[in-house]
This record gives C-alpha cells, structure tokens and sequence, in this order.
C-alpha cells in the first residue's frame, strides 16, 4: 500500500491493480473496501490480503481495482469515525474515476465496507452498483454502546490519537447516521449484489435480507455454510467474478446503445 489520494485533510493509502488493455482503451473500475478490524491492533493489518484479490479481478476481468485503507487503518492517515469512513470511500470513488483509463465506477465492500459503500452510493450517483459482502444492516448495536465501540477502536488500533475524539457525543452520534438499510433506497434502481453466509457468526443473514428487501431489486445470494470471511470462501468470490462480469457486459451494451 501507498499513499494514494486525499479524503479532506487525511492522506490514504492503497493499492492499485490494473489491467493489461490497449493504448485508448477505457475499462470499468472497482472501488474494494474492508471491514472493521476485529483483532487487538488489527487495524495495522486491515485490506492486507485484498491487494490478491484486487488483481485477480484486473487479470482475469479486466478491470481497474482500487484496494484503500479507510482512515485509522493501515498506512492511512487520521482515526477512525463512521462518518468519516463513508467520505473517505466518496473521495476514493472520485479518485478512481480520475484514473486513466476508467470510464465509470462500481463498489464492493466487506463486512463494514460494503454498508459503507451502500451509504457512499446513496450519495454518489455516480458510482453505478455495489456489492455488500457479509455486511451488516445498519450500527445500532454500536451506537447502544459508543463508548465500547471507542475502547475497541483504540484496541485495534484504528484511532491512534489520545486526544480523538475531540468531543464524544458528535462522534457517538454519527453512528447512528450511518445506516445501509436506510441508505440502499436512495442507491436503487442501481444494481446491488448482497453476499452473506448463512452461518455468519458475527452479522446476522437477517440484516442481508433486510437491505435486500429495503432496495427492491437486489441480487441476494446467501453462501450455504459460509462464514463471516466470505472473501477466502471461494464460492462467494465465483459470485462477485459473475456479478462483475455480467455489470461490465451490461455496461458495455449501454455504451455501444
């Protein structure tokens, strides 16, 4: 990873993948984003294993990838909060679209990542479909208990600063700002791909059925016996390759109508 794009003040790192295309040639490009990190100071090893994944997608896709670090994680600049994590995948968005050679961007996200990418969508109707992997419904659990949530993003070391949060109670609020059902109205009719294991021990298949419900339209797969890490399930990654495959076969038609 390396420092890559600014969101506001904050300078983030990451990783692209690209394709081997043609002088002139414009692909489709893809925003990936990672969870909350669950470890003590896991925060340091967050989208650690995504740069593989990120450039299986280019070779065998043809796609261009962009694999960050939210704020607080990694090499990334800043501490973590949960709007600041929706603005950091809006300014990773945009950063992609600037990229040569990409004419119009998707978003996957794992885990928190893709409730993320349902928020930033619902922003930004310029990112055209998001895939939601194993990704919770909305926050309310934390938002019950923001000062649990706080000792445990110091624990993983994603808020690295002793005086962060300035002030608690604007940032406890935020988390409930930040909901993927409420938000996946606003990104539908855009396609949306939603991926969860049925034994996922740590974000319910209820919240999958609930934003799928929410959008209208959703592709919802649930992965018989998957777990939480849906990302090293290889029948899960069989259906994002599909998904994305057949969003870039779409795309394609669109652009030659």
């Amino acid at each position: 990873m390396e420092k890559l794009f600014r969101s506001g003040d904050l300078e983030l790192a990451g990783h692209i993948a690209r394709p081997r295309i043609a002088p002139g040639t414009s692909v489709p490009g893809l925003v990936i984003s990672h969870g909350f990190p669950h470890l003590n100071q896991g925060g340091r090893l967050s989208a650690r294993s995504f740069p593989e994944l990120a450039e299986r997608i280019a070779n065998e896709m043809g796609w261009m990838v962009l694999v960050f670090n939210f704020r607080g994680c990694g090499e990334s600049e800043g501490d973590f909060s949960l709007l600041g994590w929706r603005d950091d995948l809006l300014a990773a968005a945009a950063f992609l679209r600037s990229v040569e050679g990409v004419y119009g961007v998707w978003a996957a996200g794992f885990g928190s990542g893709g409730s993320m990418s349902i928020n930033a969508a619902a922003l930004d109707p310029e990112i055209r479909g998001v895939a939601a992997i194993g990704s919770p419904a909305d926050f309310d659990d934390w938002a019950n208990h923001p000062r649990r949530l706080l000792q445990h993003a110091r624990e993983t070391a994603i808020i690295r600063s002793a005086s962060f949060p300035p002030s608690f109670e604007p940032w406890a609020r935020e988390i409930r700002q930040v909901s993927a059902v409420a938000a996946v109205k606003s990104l539908a009719p855009r396609p949306l791909l939603i991926l969860h294991g049925s034994d996922d021990d740590m974000v319910p298949v209820f919240d999958a059925r609930a934003v799928s419900d929410a959008h209208g339209a959703a592709d919802l797969r649930i992965i018989e016996g998957g777990g939480h890490q849906l990302r090293h399930d290889p029948r899960a990654v069989a259906v994002l390759l599909g998904w994305l495959d057949r969003q870039r076969s779409a795309s394609a038609a669109q652009r030659a109508g």
